[in-house]
């Protein structure tokens, strides 16, 4: 059973592609994502108030993207990650594990961000960088 669908008359813009509001099972509504493959129907993985997925990015397990965060790319959040604030994944970039990336931190290309680390502030994650175990950026 699917935990959610896309509405199609509470959609925005971007860059040429149409994003639709998430509405969850519960009539809770969610962020946007440009298709069903932006967000995994199976665990508990969300995307909530102004949150933005798109492109092939892929949000699964039991990751959350919140507040006006926005993952792109072929960037993928999964397990227990948070993403939130105003922070920017995409790429082909990874947010794994317990991690955070909030406030207007940034991770993109290759780089990797894992375990408990917490990506944060204005920091910049790149190019095939990995961060991970208890680590603050």
């Amino acid at each position: 059973m699917n935990k959610y669908r896309l509405s199609t008359t509470d959609t925005i813009q971007l860059e040429g592609i149409t994003l639709y509001r998430i509405v969850y099972n519960d009539d809770t509504l969610g962020g946007y994502i440009q298709s069903y493959t932006n967000l995994s129907q199976f665990g508990s993985a969300g995307v909530y108030d102004n949150a933005l997925v798109y492109g092939d990015a892929l949000v699964s397990g039991d990751a959350l993207v919140s507040d006006d965060a926005r993952v792109s790319g072929k960037a993928w959040v999964r397990s227990n990650a948070r993403v939130f604030g105003n922070a920017r994944v995409s790429g082909k970039a990874w947010v794994y594990g317990d991690a955070w990336v909030y406030c207007d931190a940034e991770v993109y290309g290759d780089a990797e961000v894992y375990g408990d680390a917490r990506v944060f502030s204005s920091a910049r994650v790149s190019g095939k960088a990995k961060v991970l175990g208890d680590t603050e950026v």
